[in-house]
Formats: C-alpha cells, sequence, structure tokens
C-alpha cells in the first residue's frame, strides 16, 4: 500500500485519488478533518492519525504492508511559530522513522516553491543555487528546511528521497476565503455577486489546479526511476491576471470584472517552476490550463456548496499572515 499522511485535504486528497487511478492501493491518515471528499468515496482507506503521536504512527505497519510514503500532513502557525516548528517537525521525524523502520521504497514530502525566494533567474530550475533570503512566512522557512532534514535522515538507507517544491496550488477542498492562493476568493467574491479589487493585468505568477498537482505527485512516487531527489512539482508556466479574469468572465458570464494597466512592480517577468524534469522522468504535462482550471472549479463550487468559515477565524488567520509578511 502507499501511504499518504494529511491525506483528506486539498493536495492529500487529489494525490489519493491520483495513486487510486493508477491502481494503487492507498491509506490516507487524517486528523482533524475526517470527511471524506465525494471523489474519494470508498477508494481509500482513512486511518485517523496524529502524525505526532510516534507510537500510533509506527503501529499501522502492524495492520498495513506499507511500501511507499508521501507525507502531506501540516499544521498552521497562526500566532506561535514555536509550536508550529515543534509540531510539524515531530509529525516530519515520525515519518521519517516510519520510513527507515519500514524500508520503503520512496519517501515524497512537500516542500516548496519558497526554496527559490531571492532568485532572480526565470524559470526557477532546481540546480539553481538557492541564495540568503529574508524568510516572509514560518511555513516557508519550515518547508526550506524540509529538503536537508530528509535527505540527511535517509542517506544510506536505501529509501529514496523526493523533494517537492510544490508550486501555488487552490481547487476543490482549499478554504474558498484563503490567503494562501489568490485565485479561491477572487472566485467567490464573483460567485457572490461581487466586483472584487481590480488587478493588475500583467501580474501573475505559477499556480498549479489541485487534480494537475495530485496526479504529478503520484507519477513521482510510482516512477520505475527517478534520477534525482527534488523535483518541482506545478503547472510550468505562469498566468496573468488578465488570463485569469477571462477565465473566471467565461465561467461566470455577467461578472463584473476590472483590470488596471500593466504591472503594480513595473517592467519585469512573472515567477514560475520550470518542470523539465519532471516531464522528463514521468511524462507529466498539466490536463488543465487557467480556462478549464476555472470551469471545473465554478461548477465544484456549485455542486458543493461550502460551510461558510468563521468570519473571525478567516480574520486571524489574515492576519496572522499579514503580520508574517510585514
Amino acid at each position: 500500500m502507499i501511504l499518504v499522511t494529511g491525506g483528506l485535504g486539498m493536495i492529500g486528497a487529489h494525490t489519493a485519488l491520483a495513486l487510486a487511478d493508477l491502481g494503487h492501493d492507498v491509506i490516507v491518515t487524517a486528523h482533524e478533518r475526517t470527511a471524506v471528499p465525494s471523489f474519494l468515496g470508498d477508494r481509500v482507506v482513512v486511518e485517523r492519525l496524529d502524525v505526532t503521536d510516534r507510537a500510533a504512527f509506527l503501529a499501522l505497519s502492524f495492520r498495513y504492508e506499507i511500501r511507499d510514503i508521501v507525507h502531506l500532513a501540516g499544521s498552521v502557525p497562526w500566532r506561535d511559530p514555536v509550536a508550529y516548528f515543534r509540531t510539524d517537525m515531530t509529525g516530519l521525524l515520525n515519518a521519517l522513522d516510519a520510513a527507515r523502520a519500514w524500508r520503503v521504497r520512496r519517501f515524497a514530502v512537500a516542500g516548496s516553491l519558497g526554496a527559490y525566494l531571492g532568485c532572480s533567474e526565470v524559470p526557477w530550475r532546481e540546480e539553481l543555487a538557492l541564495p540568503t533570503a529574508l524568510v516572509p512566512h514560518p511555513i516557508i522557512a519550515f518547508k526550506k528546511a524540509v529538503e536537508p532534514l530528509t535527505t540527511h535522515a535517509l542517506r544510506d538507507t536505501g529509501v529514496q528521497p523526493v523533494v517537492l517544491r510544490i508550486g501555488s496550488t487552490w481547487g476543490p477542498l482549499m478554504d474558498p476565503e484563503t490567503p494562501f492562493n489568490p485565485v479561491p476568493p477572487y472566485i467567490s467574491a464573483v460567485l457572490r455577486g461581487e466586483c472584487p479589487a481590480p488587478l493588475y493585468a500583467d501580474e501573475g505568477g505559477d499556480t498549479c489546479y489541485a487534480p494537475d498537482m495530485g496526479r504529478a505527485i503520484a507519477l513521482l512516487l510510482t516512477a520505475d526511476t527517478l534520477r534525482h531527489d527534488t523535483y518541482n512539482v506545478s503547472s510550468g508556466r505562469p498566468y496573468t491576471n488578465r488570463e485569469l479574469t477571462d477565465a473566471v468572465t467565461a465561467a461566470i458570464p455577467g461578472a463584473r470584472l476590472d483590470l488596471l494597466p500593466g504591472r503594480q512592480a513595473g517592467p519585469g517577468a512573472n515567477p514560475y517552476l520550470d518542470i523539465t524534469r519532471l516531464a522528463a522522468e514521468t511524462g507529466f504535462a498539466p490536463a488543465f490550463d487557467l480556462t478549464t482550471a476555472v470551469a471545473d472549479y465554478v461548477a465544484w463550487r456549485t455542486c458543493n456548496p461550502m460551510l461558510d468559515v468563521s468570519s473571525s477565524v478567516v480574520a486571524d488567520l489574515r492576519g496572522c499572515v499579514r503580520g508574517s509578511l510585514a
């Protein structure tokens, strides 16, 4: 079986679905979120697990024969970064302990495109030297630390590390008012009949629709051979806000959307992840462009009305993010 920690979250659930579509038996762990998405149904085994409980984590091997691990479980730092680091570090170390004890074939772990902060060269390629740069958020700080921790922990063990430098991902199961990706809140405003604040037409960046992200991770985990330990995982191209508004207008006729000319930051290229390595070794190509992704997401939102997120919770989270980025 293949174990996906955090397998009922947005990226985890789409990864589990992609693995099941490839014919693999999948076990997903969940802690706080236990509702199984309708698109997963009964195609996976769900285990309630707090990944910070080492004994409970290792005990999974008493019930399942696990040959690969995708570690996607994580928390949100809120107002205490030390507590966040402690929680997610403990979860990572327990997952690494399990990978070593069970002698799995591959251990894939979520990194971030934040590893490239400070790189002026575009596109961002895995072989670029990573400069020392100010890290604007605790999540990015932790994801950068994940890379050497994982590769050193698995050195000479026979377990192949697969560091996933994950691009900005959005789609079904994401908080529609998330402060971490601009697309769902923008679409949410339009669905409410509002006119969102105007965007700069030529600004944008790399973004990946969740089903494509899940499929890319699944292909990396199940490839016969991998020649590297680190992979960019994203769409492989930048989008612009002009493309976003065109896509939203096509999906939601009558949407009132305004654009400002050019880029707020002045002339320059929008950054994106180069996925040549991923494509060459797995055959991955995105199934969705921005137009089809927005159409699919709007249809999903229509068929799956979401519970409102507490406005106070969203305000606290947004405040935390703004404070960290200041």
